[in-house]
């Protein structure tokens, strides 16, 4: 891997040094920050075959596992969660150990926002506070009884809808500060809307998909330029930090 901004530099071969490597690289700066992560092909396709993980690269989920291992929470839709099959995150080889000599969790907590509350009892199997439950006032009592059952810990941002907003808060006030979405594609644009993205990491798949993929954004979202910070190379795929300049609505996300 080829590190091409801010200042040119190669990556180091050795698996433990490269992971460090990665780490200084995506350090988040401290307080609250929110960033995403998320792939798209050449032609703007966020999923091939009906996942994101069909664009992915070993390197690519190497940068994933790193971002994950540098957030005190994964903040994710309910349709991501289905359609990839999430679980408890799982503990980075390199970086857990630094997390809990700070005092964390050795992986970050996964957050889920959902209106529906349709969600296998699988992704509970963890670590009891390891999977999150974000909802409404207005979701299904009887599907939140049961994921309450399943051992999940189901907290309500907003009345009729889940306010993206109000989420934030909820996870700051544990603590959980440093926030990683990997999407989907309208979460992702209920947070740009809603002025609370800081970053985004694009990786950019060197292929063609066609059809009708998603983009990574699905929504209205306000004009800008996002400004480069950072870009990576690893065999013809770009991995790209960008800081984001949103501006603030009012929004809810559906299920």
């Amino acid at each position: 891997m080829l590190s091409l901004l801010p200042f040119a530099d190669r990556a180091p071969t050795d698996s433990a040094m490269f992971d460090r490597w990665l780490a200084a690289t995506y350090a988040p700066p401290g307080g609250r920050w929110v960033r995403a992560c998320m792939i798209a092909s050449l032609d703007g396709a966020a999923t091939l075959d009906g996942r994101s993980g069909g664009l992915s690269s070993a390197t690519d989920r190497a940068v994933l596992a790193t971002l994950r291992g540098l957030a005190d929470v994964v903040l994710v839709g309910a349709e991501t969660v289905r359609r990839e099959k999430y679980r408890a995150a799982d503990p980075h080889p390199v970086l857990a150990a630094d997390r809990v000599a700070g005092g964390h969790r050795a992986a970050a907590v996964i957050a889920v926002v959902s209106q529906g509350l349709d969600l296998e009892p699988a992704l509970f199997h963890g670590e009891p506070g390891s999977v999150l439950v974000i909802t409404s006032e207005s979701s299904p009592a009887s599907e939140r009884r049961r994921l309450e059952r399943e051992g999940a810990e189901v907290l309500t941002a907003g009345t009729d809808r889940v306010e993206v907003a109000r989420a934030l808060e909820l996870l700051a006030d544990r603590g959980l500060t440093s926030v990683l979405t990997e999407g989907g594609p309208r979460l992702l644009a209920q947070l740009h809307a809603a002025g609370a993205l800081e970053e985004l990491c694009l990786t950019v798949a060197p292929n063609f998909v066609g059809g009708n993929a998603p983009r990574i954004l699905q929504g209205v979202v306000p004009p800008g330029q996002l400004r480069l910070e950072g870009l990576l190379e690893d065999d013809g795929y770009l991995f790209t930090r960008y800081r984001v300049h949103s501006g603030a609505s009012d929004l809810t996300m559906p299920d």
